[in-house]
């Protein structure tokens, strides 16, 4: 039987100079990409302050695949829209390659929950958007989003409009678009939250695979504690608002992961197990 590690947000190792550029690096370094320093935020609601985060400590390595889980409200979009650039913290600091994020930028794509595609637009309309302000020939960015559409498995459905797209179609257009400008870092906020049990298996098995081929850092929000375990290399457990890391497993499973595997059914189990308490 394979052992499970649990741990406490890990120490912090040395910041990596920041890219000039947008992409990501050739090389996979060992080190974190992307760190939160003693992260809180508050809202307020009614003249009055509510803390949704806490005190958040988190590394994350370049081509690591993190899950964050908890219950509803714990503040693991919020998490996500930090890191986005969507909002700020109220404490603590976003670090990108050791530098504070300051908004958005190409170097992180992020998907919701929804496809949010434009209905008045084509599947490869509504991912050129994701191209809009880079300043490159026309036929070059034509190329980068047909090689995406052939990444997400859309080809032949370039000239189709949302309405003529099954959830599942419409939220790979959404990955793609997210994908398009080659950031570093791809955010997704309970992307398959809303799609079947069959397509949602079948996208999570898409969303490995374009995960292995673009050697692209991933940050997912997830409800599911099986798709959890299925997808990522660490599963970050977050404690009820106001949102506090209560601890972080290593996914130690080999992949391809069998979900009918004795093993893979202990770890969610002591995922579960956590989540409870």
């Amino acid at each position: 039987m394979t052992s499970f590690t649990i741990s406490a947000p890990q120490a912090r190792s040395a910041a990596v100079p920041r890219l000039q550029s947008v992409g990501r690096p050739a090389q996979l370094s060992s080190g974190p990409i992307l760190s939160l320093e003693r992260v809180g935020k508050s809202f307020t609601v009614d003249g009055a302050p509510l803390e949704v985060l806490c005190a958040i400590d988190l590394d994350v390595r370049a081509g690591e695949f993190v899950c964050l889980v908890g219950a509803s409200g714990c503040g693991k979009s919020t998490i996500l829209r930090l890191i986005a650039g969507l909002e700020n913290p109220t404490a603590g600091k976003v670090l990108l390659h050791g530098a504070p994020v300051a908004g958005t930028g190409l170097e992180r794509g992020i998907v919701f929950q929804e496809p949010r595609l434009f209905p008045w637009l084509t599947v490869e309309q509504n991912i050129l958007l994701g191209l809009d302000v880079l300043a490159v020939p026309a036929a070059q960015k034509l190329r980068t989003v047909a090689e995406h559409i052939a990444l997400v498995g859309l080809a032949g459905f370039e000239k189709a409009y949302p309405a003529q797209l099954s959830g599942g179609m419409a939220q790979r257009a959404a990955i793609a678009r997210g994908l398009v400008a080659r950031p570093e870092i791809l955010l997704l906020d309970e992307p398959l939250g809303a799609l079947d049990a069959l397509t949602r298996t079948y996208l999570q098995e898409e969303l490995l695979r374009i995960w292995r081929q673009e050697k692209i850092t991933t940050v997912m929000v997830t409800h599911d504690v099986e798709e959890a375990v299925f997808l990522s290399d660490r599963i970050v457990i977050l404690d009820p608002r106001p949102g506090r890391i209560r601890t972080i497993v290593d996914v130690d499973l080999p992949r391809p992961r069998a979900r009918g595997d004795a093993d893979f059914a202990a770890l969610k189990t002591t995922v579960l197990s956590e989540l409870r308490h």
